[in-house]
């Protein structure tokens, strides 16, 4: 059992989640307030808290730290690492020194054996970390000496670093090789981080505190309160009469907001949206159907119908930000003409109504998007629109993200993703044939091109930054010639937050995960009250 420190209950003012937008008392770290104090809004409230059941899976939880850190670009900075991993030269081994003098929230120190603990967890079926695909390539971790760690790998990853950023925790926590579902971290996080937390009321909101302690000097913010709000417009109704600190929109409700004392940002992100075409189907298995809905999507009329332009196009699943590894040429110009005639040389030919047919089958397949995302739905009624202008018909449905995993033999499904740090993360499980039936949402329409497998591995042994991505430019150009999905966008993310009260926002390239962990507050930590 681990001897922790008594965990307080008094914090900052308690705010109800009022549904009808009334405004509540002004916030701690509003207007004329402490400025060591702040009041946000997300939408979203995570079911667990446990770094090894996926919460800060990309590295941006405020309870926990990882060995690695994201620098807020496209790069890795050290955390608990002491200084950036050595790799052997064939990218199957990789070393790290600890940092020193750290300390977990409860008192204990930090050593190598919290992350050999942490690394096995996640790769233990006893545990039933659900972070664990993740982690496949790690054969072996162990602890050199207090202050060193390797990791033998059971093939060559020089994406390995990307996988550095988990959350470590306690090895006292993780004595049991049991299931990770009963695990007390869930809801009583104990790890390294700048913030702590102090109460949780499910269904109403957070509070956290500043680690005094924590490693890279304590947080000038003290205490940060976080009310979860699911419906979009209630966050902006309330956060209208000030009540906010800061909180996440969809783009163009975020443009809407309009309120003194406020400033509204857009991040960039790897954040793709994408329909996933089930290759096994009759109609979407033909490789010229495929290659026809892409030329038939107008990508950046989406853009501008329903994120206001905040958004880039997206056709293959490396974007622009990872400069050195994106393939500008690799695109589908618009052109509907041009999908239509792909489609009548494939044989497909119109019938009375307008659709497609060859051989009896009717060019039609149904697309699934979660009901509860408004975003996911809107795109999918634009795709099914632009599909329906060459002859395809594409039937709608609206379910619940339980339902997804039996349908995705027949069915298509607007996915979304994107980790900006690495190109393997962003591609492989995406694309290689080797992730089909490894994860619900990995390569979920079994797409196979044995050029675009080649590749992605070639880029996997390779440690030479410039060879890497020469191989995941080729990815993208052998793609574009046999698509397999129609990637959409990369969608910006949108947030309104307070200003003139802080100073040390800094602007972020974003994963798919969003919210108050990220955002403008990716690095909260440093912030400052405003001189």
């Amino acid at each position: 059992m681990l001897n922790r420190r008594a965990v307080l209950l008094a914090g900052p003012a308690v705010l109800g989640l009022l549904a009808s937008g009334c405004a509540a008392p002004t916030p701690a770290g509003g207007s004329g307030s402490d400025p060591r104090s702040m009041l946000l809004a997300d939408g979203y409230e995570p079911e667990s808290l446990n770094p090894l059941l996926g919460y800060g899976l990309e590295g941006a939880s405020k309870f926990y730290d990882g060995l690695l850190a994201f620098d807020g670009r496209s790069e890795l900075r050290p955390a608990l690492a002491a200084a950036p991993p050595r790799p052997s030269p064939d990218a199957r081994s990789w070393t790290v020194t600890l940092r020193e003098g750290v300390r977990f929230h409860d008192g204990t120190p930090f050593d190598a054996e919290d992350v050999v603990a942490t690394y096995r967890a996640a790769t233990d079926p006893a545990y039933a970390s659900t972070v664990g695909s993740d982690y496949a390539m790690v054969e072996r971790v162990s602890a050199l000496d207090p202050r060193t760690v390797r990791f033998d790998l059971a093939y060559p990853y020089s994406a390995f670093p990307a996988r550095m950023v988990l959350g470590i925790v306690p090895s006292e926590a993780l004595a049991e090789p049991a299931p990770l579902a009963e695990s007390p971290l869930n809801t009583r996080p104990v790890g390294t981080g700048p913030y702590e937390l102090v109460e949780w009321r499910r269904g109403d909101q957070m509070t956290w505190k500043a680690n005094e302690d924590y490693w890279g000097g304590a947080p000038a913010i003290k205490d940060v309160t976080v009310a979860f709000a699911e419906d979009d417009n209630t966050r902006a109704q309330r956060l209208r009469s000030g009540e906010f600190d800061g909180t996440v929109l969809p783009p163009v409700l975020a443009g809407s907001v309009g309120r003194d004392g406020y400033r509204t940002v857009y991040h960039e992100t790897a954040d793709y949206r994408a329909i996933a075409l089930p290759n096994d189907h009759p109609v979407t298995g033909d490789p010229a159907v495929r290659e026809a809905l892409n030329l038939a999507v107008n990508r950046q009329g989406m853009l501008d119908a329903l994120l206001g332009g905040h958004g880039t196009p997206a056709h293959t699943p490396i974007p622009g930000s990872m400069a050195e590894e994106h393939e500008p040429a690799a695109t589908f110009p618009f052109d509907p003409d041009r999908a239509a005639r792909i489609l009548d040389e494939a044989g497909w030919r119109a019938g009375p109504d307008g659709v497609r047919q060859r051989g009896g089958q009717r060019a039609e397949f149904t697309v699934m998007y979660f009901a509860d995302d408004s975003l996911r739905e809107d795109l999918a009624r634009a795709f099914a629109s632009d599909a329906a202008a060459i002859g395809v018909h594409v039937e709608l449905a609206g379910v619940d993200r339980a339902a997804v995993p039996a349908r995705l033999d027949t069915d298509g499904i607007v996915l979304g993703g994107g980790n900006p740090v690495d190109a393997d993360p962003q591609s492989y499980d995406s694309l290689h044939s080797s992730a089909i039936g490894t994860g619900t949402y990995n390569n979920p329409g079994k797409y196979r091109n044995a050029e675009v497998d080649a590749a992605l591995d070639a880029a996997r042994r390779s440690t030479d930054p410039a060879e890497r991505a020469a191989h995941y430019r080729t990815v993208q150009r052998a793609y574009v010639e046999d698509p397999g999905l129609v990637y959409l966008a990369f969608i910006d993310h949108a947030y309104v937050m307070r200003e003139g009260v802080w100073d040390g926002y800094r602007p972020v390239v974003e994963p798919h995960t969003h919210g108050t962990t990220w955002g403008p507050w990716w690095n909260l930590q440093d912030w400052k009250p405003a001189a």
